[in-house]
């Protein structure tokens, strides 16, 4: 198969009680102990009916304005998966809007992310589905490829690879590395025990704020 028109279909299985887990927590949290690195930028807007999702990656690489591809991983993708398509942030054309993303649904799909555009907002908002992409336009796609499915691609700065765990909410996204992700969803349930204790903390008046004068006294600053 030719780069730029091929499709993988290996994958690996399913981590159910890792997604479990995960689905449990915020996604900041999450981004929080991969040391801030492996959330997609800012600027993905929450458009479908689910406004959590964790899942497994299935990565699509689109051609401008094509949808060829992305029509065809929803075809292969696995309950609860997770479809990530690099539409290179190309606004003119949508890559999904009702009818596809109603297809997703019938698949049982859990999200799509989508480095573009997508339509027909008024529908997608009242879908189980989670649809997180740049914004929206009523041009339609493309259907001629060329594209990839499960090879990996770059989505809002992050690489991604399937079977990669995505976790989303209305924050935004991050990617969990497949290899990494039983330490990581472990090292995010404690920094989220932490932070529930901070906040009943500062419910009841006492944060300790010792840290910030200490900070602030490490660069010259104060006494």
């Amino acid at each position: 198969m030719a780069i730029g028109l091929r499709i993988s279909e290996q994958r690996r299985a399913a981590e159910d009680g890792l997604i479990a887990r995960a689905s449990r927590l915020p996604v900041a949290n999450i981004g929080d102990v991969m040391n801030r690195m492996q959330a997609m930028r800012g600027g993905f807007l929450c458009y479908g009916g689910r406004k959590t999702i964790v899942g497994h990656a299935l990565t699509v690489k689109a051609r401008q304005g094509d949808n060829l591809f992305l029509h065809r991983a929803i075809d292969l993708a696995r309950p609860g998966d997770v479809i990530v398509c690099d539409g290179a942030g190309d606004m003119v054309n949508a890559l999904a809007g009702d009818l596809m993303i109603g297809h997703a649904v019938s698949r049982g799909v859990g999200a799509l992310v989508i480095d573009g555009a997508v339509r027909d907002i008024a529908q997608l908002r009242d879908m189980d589905i989670g649809v997180w992409a740049r914004g929206t336009t009523p041009g339609g796609p493309w259907k001629d490829g060329p594209g990839e499915i499960g090879y990996p691609v770059a989505c809002g700065g992050q690489v991604v690879m399937t079977d990669d765990l995505i976790a989303a909410d209305e924050d935004g996204i991050v990617v969990i590395p497949s290899a990494a992700a039983a330490e990581v969803i472990a090292a995010a349930e404690a920094h989220a025990a932490k932070e529930n204790e901070t906040t009943a903390a500062i419910a009841k008046g006492g944060w300790d704020r010792s840290w910030v004068t200490k900070t602030l006294a490490e660069k010259g600053l104060g006494s």
